[in-house]
C-alpha cells in the first residue's frame, strides 16, 4: 500500500504537483493558505486537511511547495506547523527554493522529532509541473531519497540525488543561475532581431535547434514574439530566487556579475506593477531602455 501523501502549499505549480499525485493512485491531504485552491483540487479526490499540522498528523510524507524561505519556516515550524502534526518515522519534503542554509537548520528541528527531511526543489515551470515532467534536485539521506522515489516519479522526469541536506537547494539555485543567464541572453538576441528587423518567427525557428538553443528560448521565445505574459514563473518568484543567489555568493565570496545586473533590471519591472506576469517579461525592461518593442501587439 502506498505511502499517504499530506501536500501544503497549491500554487502555481503545486496544483499540478497535487493532481499527478492523485493520477498515480496517492492518497493525497491538502492545506493552502487560500483555501479555494484546496477546494478546486477536491473535486479531483484530494482531501482537505485544516491546517499543516492537521495534513502531517494524517500523512506518512508531507510535501511543502510554497514562496519563500519565511513560508517554509512558517508551515514547517509554526504555530499548527507540520512539526505539531507529524508522527515519529513521517517524512517531510521540501519543494520550494529557500535558503540552503535555513533548510539545514529546518532539517535540524525535525530530525530532533524523529521526522526526516529532504530538501528538493523544482525546475520546469508550470508546465513541467502539469505534466509531470519537472526537474528534481534533492538534498538528504539516500534511504530517504528511496522511499519518497515513487512520489517524485508521479512529479518529475528528472529525478537527481544531489548530495547531503540542502544540496538540493544549492543546486537549485545554481539552476536559477543559468535559466536567468538564458533568459536575459534571449531578450537581447530578440530586441537585436526587432532592431535588425528580420522575421521573429524565422528567425526563432533558425537558432533554437542549433548551438544557441536553450529551454528558455524554445518556451518563452515564442510567447514574447506574441507579447504573451502569461506566467510559467512569476517575475516576483523568480526575483526571489535571485535574491537568494545574491546572498549565497555574497557568503560564498562568488561574483555573479550578470546575475546582479538581472536582479537590478528585474526591480524597475517591479517598480512598474509587473511582478505578477512571467519571468521573460524581462524584455520589458530592455525595450524600456532600448526604445524598441518586439513583435505584435496581439497576444497569442
Amino acid at each position: 500500500m502506498s505511502e499517504r501523501i499530506g501536500f501544503v502549499g497549491l500554487g502555481i505549480m503545486g496544483r499540478g504537483m497535487v493532481r499527478n499525485l492523485l493520477k498515480n493512485g496517492f492518497s493525497v491531504r491538502v492545506w493552502n493558505r487560500t483555501t479555494s485552491r484546496s477546494e478546486e483540487l477536491a473535486a479531483d479526490g484530494a482531501v482537505i486537511g485544516s491546517s499543516p499540522a492537521d495534513v502531517a498528523a494524517h500523512s506518512d510524507i508531507i510535501i511543502t511547495c510554497v514562496s519563500d524561505t519565511p513560508d517554509v519556516q512558517a508551515v514547517i515550524l509554526g504555530e499548527d506547523g507540520i512539526i505539531h502534526g507529524a508522527q515519529a518515522g513521517a517524512l517531510v519534503i521540501d519543494m520550494s527554493t529557500i535558503s540552503p542554509q535555513a533548510t539545514i537548520e529546518i532539517a535540524k528541528q525535525l530530525n530532533a522529532n524523529g521526522v526526516q527531511m529532504l530538501d528538493a526543489p523544482i525546475s520546469g515551470g508550470s508546465e513541467g509541473a502539469a505534466k509531470g515532467t519537472l526537474s528534481i534536485m534533492i538534498g538528504g539521506e539516500a534511504a530517504d531519497v528511496e522511499r519518497a522515489m515513487a512520489a517524485f516519479q508521479a512529479m518529475g522526469k528528472t529525478i537527481t540525488h544531489v548530495g547531503a541536506q540542502g544540496a538540493g537547494q544549492t543546486v537549485k539555485l545554481v539552476n536559477q543561475i543559468l535559466v536567468v543567464g538564458n533568459c536575459l541572453a534571449m531578450c537581447e538576441a530578440m530586441v537585436f532581431a526587432q532592431a535588425g528587423g528580420v522575421d521573429l518567427e524565422k528567425c526563432l525557428n533558425a537558432v533554437t535547434g542549433g548551438a544557441a538553443g536553450s529551454w528558455m528560448l524554445a518556451n518563452r521565445g515564442p510567447q514574447i514574439r506574441v507579447r504573451d505574459w502569461r506566467p510559467g514563473f512569476t517575475i516576483d518568484l523568480q526575483q526571489k530566487d535571485v535574491r537568494l543567489i545574491l546572498k549565497e555568493a555574497d557568503d560564498l565570496g562568488v561574483p555573479v556579475m550578470a546575475t546582479g545586473l538581472i536582479f537590478n533590471l528585474y526591480r524597475t519591472l517591479q517598480q512598474m506593477g509587473l511582478g505578477g506576469e512571467g519571468n521573460h517579461a524581462l524584455v520589458k525592461a530592455l525595450e524600456n531602455l532600448s526604445g524598441i518593442t518586439v513583435g505584435s501587439e496581439v497576444a497569442g
